[in-house]
């Protein structure tokens, strides 16, 4: 599903009143809601979706695959979602479509 997707769906679920144009921008607000709160390291969560969490990794001693010298990757920050109880048992109780 990409953006224009989600737009479209939001679209249909709130009805002829409102434009996909104006739910574009919801949508847009939304997702830059979030970036812009994980950019400061705070947590968002969402009841009966998921909690959205930065995580710091600790720096670690790697090895460079071509020539097998280790090289130290410095700490950093990555984003994380975890769903919910909901969530997952939404998707697990839906079977994979192949």
């Amino acid at each position: 599903m990409t953006k224009a997707d989600l737009v479209q769906r939001v679209a249909d679920t709130i009805g002829p009143g409102v434009t996909k144009r104006d739910c574009a921008v919801v949508v847009d607000a939304f997702l830059d809601s979030i970036k812009n709160a994980m950019a400061e390291h705070q947590n968002i969560e969402i009841r009966g979706f998921g909690t959205f969490k930065v995580r710091e990794r600790k720096s670690r001693l790697a090895r460079n695959p071509r020539t097998g010298d280790p090289v130290e990757v410095p700490p950093r920050a990555v984003p994380v979602f975890k769903p919910s109880k909901e969530l997952r048992a939404i998707v697990e109780e839906r079977p994979l479509e192949v």
